[in-house]
């Protein structure tokens, strides 16, 4: 029988730990979303639409774009000019995968333990 050492090097290499964190968001009142980055800082807020969706809006307030319901469950991302910028579906074990405008998957995020999204990049 051979005994197999891996290092820490080794298993990063190899992709053996998971991503990590880039950030998560919680919900307000009013049905408002705060996004923060992985150090606690806000970086956005989406705000519900007047007809679904949501309105993004970055850490000074500015309008940065909209998300809007999709086919099948998803989430199409927009920005501020109406260009699709990505969007989000549901993964098969739960949680959200995001993928960018042509059609490559950047990331996801799962549920925390109080509800909130934490989000990961892939």
């Amino acid at each position: 029988m051979k005994t197999i050492y891996f290092t820490i090097q080794d298993i990063i290499q190899e992709g053996y730990i998971m991503s990590k964190k880039e950030g998560y968001s919680r919900q307000g009142f009013s049905g408002t979303i705060y996004h923060y980055d992985s150090t606690g800082r806000k970086i956005g807020e989406s705000r519900p639409g007047i007809f679904g969706g949501m309105t993004n809006y970055d850490a000074n307030g500015q309008k940065v774009g909209y998300s809007s319901p999709g086919l099948l469950g998803g989430v199409n991302h927009y920005d501020n000019g109406g260009n699709r910028t990505g969007y989000s579906s549901p993964g098969v074990l739960g949680g959200v995968n995001h993928y960018d405008s042509n059609g490559r998957k950047t990331g996801h995020s799962d549920r925390g333990f109080w509800g909130d999204w934490n989000h990961y990049d892939d």
